[in-house]
């Protein structure tokens, strides 16, 4: 196997690595395959073949102890974001209809939702903003 034919078959392996991670989704595989790229630049340069496996050693070692833990912190976060039920949490309301621990309706975010105070003693009167604190199915639980 002459130089010419050792940066091809990095190349080959790189493309080979690619596959189980579009496959599987694991980002391991695509490190690996970046290192892989790397051996086949090395080995187009010239060096022998302990040169060119180091480098792929080096390179995927090297991200994989610096991508992996930031990707790790990023899957843990919470979205930014909220959508949905989450994004009404937190909003203010308008009392419709009285709300009390029974029910009532508001205005939230521009429909009408059946309501329910979460102080089962608390009645709020139409007019008043309230604020949601939770949503149980099609209520505004609210304060």
């Amino acid at each position: 196997m002459n130089d010419i034919d050792a940066w091809v078959w990095w190349l080959v392996g790189a493309a080979a690595l690619g596959i189980p991670l579009v496959v599987t989704a694991m980002p391991e595989f695509g490190m690996f395959a970046v290192g892989a790229v790397a051996a086949a630049a090395v080995a187009a340069l010239g060096p022998g073949v302990v040169a060119q496996v180091i480098t792929f050693l080096v390179v995927s070692v090297a991200l994989i102890a610096v991508v992996r833990p930031i990707a790790n912190r990023h899957s843990r976060q919470r979205p930014r974001f909220a959508s949905g039920i989450e994004a009404l949490k937190g909003k203010q309301a308008v009392v419709l209809e009285r709300v009390d621990g029974s029910g009532g309706r508001v205005k939230l975010a521009g429909e009408i939702w059946s309501a329910r105070a979460l102080d089962a003693d608390r009645a709020y009167e139409a007019g008043q903003e309230v604020d949601v604190v939770d949503i149980e199915g099609a209520t505004a639980i609210v304060i």
